[in-house]
This record gives C-alpha cells, structure tokens and sequence, in this order.
C-alpha cells in the first residue's frame, strides 16, 4: 500500500469507521481515540497491507481496539456489574430510538458488531465476514440471533408506540 492510497482510505473511510465504533461505544472521545489507534496500526503496518483489503483491516482491527479496551476497562471497574440478561420492556416509553438504542446495547458484542454493521453501515454478509474473519453463514446466525433478542426485548410495536 502507498502513502497516497493510505491518504485516500483516510478520506473514504474514517466517517464510516467512526459511526461504527461510536455505535458501539456511545463515547465520542473513546471512538475518536479508537479509530485514531486503528489508523495508526495500518501506517505501521502499511507495507504488509493489501490496498484492496483495507477496509476490513480497519474495521477489524477498530473492532479488536474497542473489544481491548471494554475488557480493559471492565477489569478496572470494581464497582459496576453489568447484567446482559433478557428482559421483556415493561416501561411506555414513546421513544422507539430510545428502546431500540438501549437493547442494542445490551446484545453480545459479536452479534451488536454485525447487527451494526448489516443494518446501520448496509455491508454484505460476504464484507462483514472478512471484517469478523466469520464465516457468511455465521453472521448470518448472530445477525438472526441479534434481531431474536430485539424483538423479544422491545415486545409488541403497539405497546412502544
């Protein structure tokens, strides 16, 4: 990879790479600090780094970088104990986003990442395999699995809205 097809994977990616890390993570510092790390990993790695398979490296290893630092953090924290059980929504709420962004965030982060990545950023279960190193009929079975949960978890549309 040259420095000028780094230059123009910078100027065509990041917008995208950051609104997945930040979906994700819901921290606009930590995913501008994330996507920065991924970005610094590919120049280091430039040479070694097909052209054409720039775009899974990145969200692969934004994915790993975000994965790194939940775990990191998750150790440092004493304090918090975070529960993914499913639950039923009881609450009215009027907020569809509201629901919807709150039981994303209470997916596994395997099947957030390709729920996020098939739903939110519209790539092929082919793209997002590369990107997960998952097989096409395995994100296929966590993105199944994922929307499983949401409609469990939101329950009836008419009792949100």
């Amino acid at each position: 990879m040259t420095v000028n097809e780094y230059n123009q994977t910078v100027n065509q990616i990041s917008d995208h790479l950051y609104r997945f890390v930040l979906k994700s993570i819901r921290d606009t510092h930590k995913a501008e600090d994330i996507v920065q790390d991924s970005y610094e990993k590919l120049w280091k790695n430039v040479e070694n780094v097909n052209a054409e398979k720039v775009k899974s490296y990145l969200f692969t290893t934004a994915y790993h970088t975000m994965i790194d630092r939940i775990r990191k953090e998750k150790r440092s924290s004493f304090s918090e104990d975070l529960s993914l059980k499913e639950q039923g929504h009881e609450n009215n709420y009027s907020d569809l986003k509201e629901i919807l962004d709150e039981a994303i965030n209470r997916l596994p982060e395997l099947q957030r990442m390709v729920l996020l990545l098939r739903d939110y950023e519209g790539y092929s279960y082919k793209e997002i395999g590369e990107m997960a190193r998952l097989s096409e009929s395995q994100v296929k079975v966590y993105i199944y699995r994922a929307r499983v949960f949401l409609k469990k978890y939101i329950g009836r549309m008419e009792v949100v809205i």
